[in-house]
């Protein structure tokens, strides 16, 4: 039989189809499920029957828990195989026919064949999962909060292109799903705003008639705000959360459902608020979370390494006539060294990017000691280990909740706060 070079073909060999039961579903959005293989060809190589030979683990996309499906393997690991699904041959009562016909081939989406409120579920479980397996730490996770919108929520969307030849036809759209490099074709995306989609076919048409002496490949830009839907990420822009105007280069980062966006900002500003006078925004960007604040605390500081982002910050602080809230540069070595607040008054939110907090940062945040922490993250795993840091040191702090909100319904990304106090 053959199979490619690299292929590892224990335990099963490439291409061997499977049958299984789907068990749950991991973070990744991908159903996980079990084989028996009692008599493995090389049990040397076999590092991993899970949990007491309950059998080897497979991963398969597209799949939904209680599900038993057939499978193809196309790689296995030192733990688990990856297949890929043949057939559903017994379905959830959760799975529906997903809207978008290119589902399963783009990799944009993970979820549009299970029914929302059961998306909303597994977000909870997944991040009470993550906190117990990465940080150890088990507790009560709340409901997961659910977007405005289901669909055509997506506020920014940046399609890619490859280099190509004159009158060769190419793809514009995402990464095919499993792959790094090739892309799907995405004439229409039914989770951005149906003010992108609009738009998006004669932007596409502009980069197929573009000359491909000068094309090396792009990524266009298209992103709906207040202005209608902007696609230079140079041009000034603003939106519109809750009682304040925010503006910043449509390039630039900023929150991508703008249906849910306010509900998220209220909840931290809620929950920053309790016992506290003054708030801290790290990570504050153009000052989302800084601004919405200003009502509710006495004062607000802004920290942010960008000095662009603290320009901007500076600027929204201005259009939207607050006076209380003041941006700072925040230096590595001294990010707290110009708050002048009591720390035992202060609420500090934390927004940092996927990686999460560095060690210097967590230091520096410990030593400050605020009263409360409310940190925001796209990643539970790595907000997860940055928590245990936190509770695990000295500086004595407590886990108050975890609340996750779904800024990205049909995809597998939970967006999650986790709430601290000290005690």
């Amino acid at each position: 039989m053959s199979f490619h070079k690299k292929f590892n073909p224990h335990p099963f060999a490439y291409h061997q189809e499977v049958e299984l039961t789907i068990e749950t579903l991991t973070n990744l959005g991908l159903g996980l499920g079990r084989v028996d293989i009692s008599n493995p060809s090389d049990t040397a190589s076999i590092t991993s029957l899970n949990e007491a030979n309950k059998g080897w683990v497979v991963m398969v996309s597209f799949t939904l828990p209680g599900e038993k499906v057939k499978a193809r393997v196309f790689r296995n690991h030192k733990n688990y195989s990856e297949a890929d699904l043949l057939e559903v041959l017994d379905p959830s009562p959760h799975r529906i026919i997903p809207p978008c016909p290119i589902f399963g081939t783009c990799g944009g989406c993970q979820y549009q064949h299970l029914v929302y409120k059961e998306q909303l579920v597994w977000k909870q479980i997944q991040v009470k999962e993550t906190f117990k397996k990465i940080a150890g730490i088990d507790f009560p996770v709340n409901p997961t909060f659910p977007s405005p919108k289901e669909y055509h929520y997506r506020s920014k969307i940046t399609p890619h292109y490859h280099p190509h030849k004159e009158g060769q036809a190419f793809p514009i759209g995402f990464l095919r799903q499993g792959q790094h490099s090739r892309l799907v074709d995405v004439p229409n995306c039914p989770i951005a705003t149906e003010a992108i989609n609009e738009v998006l076919p004669e932007l596409r048409q502009k980069a197929f008639h573009s000359n491909p002496k000068k094309n090396r490949g792009a990524t266009l830009l298209l992103r709906h705000t207040e202005e209608g839907v902007v696609t230079d990420p140079n041009q000034i822009v603003s939106e519109k959360v809750g009682n304040f105007r925010f503006k910043f280069k449509a390039g630039d980062f900023f929150q991508n459902n703008p249906f849910i966006l306010p509900h998220l900002v209220d909840y931290v500003v809620q929950q920053a608020q309790r016992s506290t006078h003054y708030l801290i925004d790290t990570y504050c960007g153009v000052g989302l979370f800084a601004i919405s604040g200003s009502s509710y605390f006495e004062r607000c500081i802004g920290v942010e390494v960008n000095p662009e982002a603290i320009a901007w910050a500076k600027a929204n602080a201005s259009i939207n006539q607050i006076s209380n809230v003041n941006f700072h540069i925040g230096h590595a070595e001294a990010i707290f060294g110009q708050i002048p607040f009591n720390a035992d008054e202060t609420a500090v939110v934390l927004d940092p990017p996927r990686a999460g907090c560095d060690q210097s940062f967590l230091e520096q945040l410990l030593s400050f000691s605020p009263k409360r922490i409310v940190y925001i993250s796209c990643d539970p795993a790595t907000q997860a280990r940055d928590v245990a840091r936190i509770i695990n040191s000295e500086s004595k702090y407590k886990l108050i909740s975890l609340q996750p909100f779904d800024l990205f319904p049909q995809t597998r990304h939970i967006e999650n706060v986790a709430c601290l106090e000290k005690f």
